[in-house]
């Protein structure tokens, strides 16, 4: 029942967060806490960051939404937050901005015989992914890339 409760509120919650131009990231709902904590992580739909005042602005809508849709039964805080920064690189802003970095790529096992390359973070275009390993450039097409994750980089 839980279970069923938890996707129905995420998909009511997702309603009222694309009208604030907001994406939900997660939701987590903590049971096992007095009272209950309810935390939604959101971003902007656009990619801009999130800001103090969007969480503030966003938690009316989202208490409503919740207390209107009856599905939690118990007292409960209500916690909004940002993504903030992650180690997996996913948008184009984050390859501009971490170039240069070392980086983890997590291959795609049915296509390299390797399961991970470490180097830095040299280029991204729409077909590959380029990086420098010990001064020599590589380039990954991105049907070989799992993940892309920031990493200290190894002798």
């Amino acid at each position: 029942m839980y279970k069923e409760n938890k996707n129905k509120l995420e998909i009511l919650l997702k309603k009222v967060a694309n009208e604030w131009d907001l994406k939900i990231c997660s939701l987590n709902i903590q049971t096992n806490q007095n009272p209950t904590v309810v935390k939604i992580t959101i971003k902007k739909t656009n990619g801009d960051d999130i800001s103090l005042e969007d969480c503030a602005l966003f938690n009316a809508p989202a208490s409503e939404e919740i207390e209107n849709s009856n599905l939690l039964n118990c007292s409960y805080v209500l916690e909004i937050s940002s993504q903030g920064v992650s180690d997996e690189l996913t948008s184009d802003r984050d390859f501009k901005t971490f170039k240069g970095f070392p980086v983890n790529v997590q291959l795609n096992q049915k296509n390299s015989k390797k399961k991970f390359l470490n180097g830095l973070l040299y280029e991204k275009s729409n077909d590959y992914l380029a990086i420098n390993i010990k001064g020599k450039i590589k380039k990954i097409p991105f049907d070989e890339v799992l993940k892309i994750s920031l990493c200290t980089l190894k002798d």
